[in-house]
């Protein structure tokens, strides 16, 4: 049963930052120099701040920047039948170079870091019409998938793809097996998601995006997301993340504004490191109520693996059939 302090942190800073993100070299978008202002935590560490879009100036991008936490803590891994393998997230690199910053990686990253110190015997390559790393086998076995949980969440039913599943200190992750006839499920939805990208000429458009919330009731339809470089401290220039859907739509004249909050911890949730959507519009997020967010294939809709609590502005998309914002009280 998720514990109520997991299910505060998922709501305490509504709607939920989740981040779906790819890189895309011929999509334009504003992207950051190395001259913008990044803000790394300071005397007011922990404490929220807010950004209301679009700015003063007219901008659906935030003029400041925050600064997540490079993973640096000893961390633990549970792989199904073969045991606990602890490792320092300091000492793991990226086998995407293309989503992730230096210092920064993936879960599936992990599983690299300890097949190469010798601790188990990972086969794996990189397909490009699923635009991912397989898992061929584990010490022989096939078949192999995830989960994994931040700071004071919880194990989740996921299609995410596992290299671009963002870790930070404070990640629990579980691997273990599945039928053949899931894992080709999962992976006809990322070939599904390419194929969508090349019928679009490498432009990210999602053909239905979908926000409910007590004044608001929008649909929009083939929508073109743009990147935004929100995150210049742990994505790539030109990913593509969650929240460029609501910054897309707000530059598209779709929306009237979105309001974010930057946290550095929720409750016990240590670290968060994210903006959350606070207020599309005029529906602003109060006590126990707000948006939530999920986006992915439709056949894996909600919790059969679409809805998964990664902050919105890591999440990295590739071209997700669907995006949702809805509103919940706790």
């Amino acid at each position: 049963m998720r514990s109520l302090t997991a299910l505060t942190s998922t709501l305490t800073g509504l709607a939920l930052a989740g981040a779906m993100a790819l890189t895309l070299a011929s999509c334009a978008g504003p992207n950051r120099s190395e001259t913008d202002t990044i803000t790394a935590p300071g005397p007011n560490e922990g404490l929220p701040y807010t950004i209301d879009l679009p700015t003063s100036q007219g901008s659906w991008v935030p003029e400041v920047s925050h600064r997540g936490r490079i993973p640096a803590e000893g961390a633990t891994i549970d792989i199904e039948r073969l045991g606990t393998f602890s490792f320092e997230a300091s000492e793991v690199e990226t086998t995407r170079p293309d989503i992730f910053r230096p210092g920064h990686f993936s879960v599936f990253d992990v599983l690299v870091h300890l097949s190469e110190r010798g601790e188990i015997d990972l086969e794996y390559h990189f397909d490009e019409g699923m635009n991912t790393h397989v898992i061929d086998a584990i010490n022989g076995e096939p078949h192999w998938w995830y989960e994994a949980r931040y700071s004071q969440g919880w194990f989740e039913t996921n299609v995410f793809r596992m290299d671009m599943y963002p870790f930070k200190d404070g990640t629990d992750i579980r691997v273990f097996t599945r039928d053949e006839d899931y894992m080709d499920r999962v992976y006809r939805t990322f070939a599904a998601e390419v194929e969508r990208l090349g019928a679009n000429n490498g432009e990210v458009v999602i053909p239905r995006v979908v926000i409910n919330g007590p004044l608001t009731d929008l649909v929009f339809e083939n929508v073109t997301v743009t990147p935004h470089d929100t995150r210049p401290d742990i994505l790539a220039p030109g990913v593509v993340t969650a929240l460029d859907i609501l910054l897309s739509l707000g530059e598209q004249g779709s929306l009237e504004s979105v309001g974010l909050t930057w946290y550095d911890r929720i409750a016990g949730a240590d670290p968060v490191d994210g903006y959350w959507v606070e207020r599309i519009n005029a529906d602003q997020a109060s006590g126990g109520c707000g948006f939530v967010y999920e986006t992915g294939p439709e056949e894996f809709r909600g919790f059969a693996g679409s809805h998964i609590h990664i902050p919105l502005d890591v999440r990295v998309i590739v071209s997700p059939e669907y995006a949702l914002w809805f509103w919940i009280c706790l």
